[in-house]
């Protein structure tokens, strides 16, 4: 991911929707009401997050030629209770399968953690924690 300028785009489509451009051209649809399709704008956040971290950790695999077959990641977020309701923590919990070392998948996610830009401008006021398991046919190993 280069560093520099880019320009996204947020466009206002009536009520609480918006549509939104990334600096490639894609778009997301993005509502602040439920009952319209769109993505939740406070969750943005954490998928920016866990989009960012699983990018790495899917490049180091390619690189380290493991049977990388499927990655998930589930996010959990706290918020505080009031507003302007600032996350407060963000924990990500990565489940590799395949036919991937645990060991290499640890040291993937420890690299993406260096390099993500979205990690490091939330981490100094968001506790984020990381958790990661391998699922390997009917088995599974948890990094320590």
């Amino acid at each position: 991911m280069p560093g520099g300028v880019t320009a996204q785009r947020l466009v206002w489509r009536g009520g609480v929707s918006f549509d939104g451009e990334d600096s490639w051209g894609h778009r997301v649809v993005i509502s602040g009401d439920e009952a319209v399709d769109g993505m939740k704008p406070s969750d943005l956040l954490p998928l920016s997050l866990a989009a960012c971290l699983s990018y790495d950790v899917v490049e180091v695999l390619r690189k380290k030629r493991q049977d990388l077959r499927s990655l998930e990641v589930t996010v959990s977020s706290e918020q505080e209770a009031s507003s302007p309701w600032r996350f407060v923590h963000l924990g990500l919990r990565f489940e590799v399968g395949g036919d991937v070392d645990i060991v290499a998948a640890r040291r993937a996610l420890e690299l993406a953690e260096k390099n993500c830009p979205v990690l490091a401008t939330i981490a100094p006021v968001v506790r984020i924690d990381t958790s990661l398991e391998v699922m390997s046919g009917r088995w599974s190993l948890q990094a320590p």
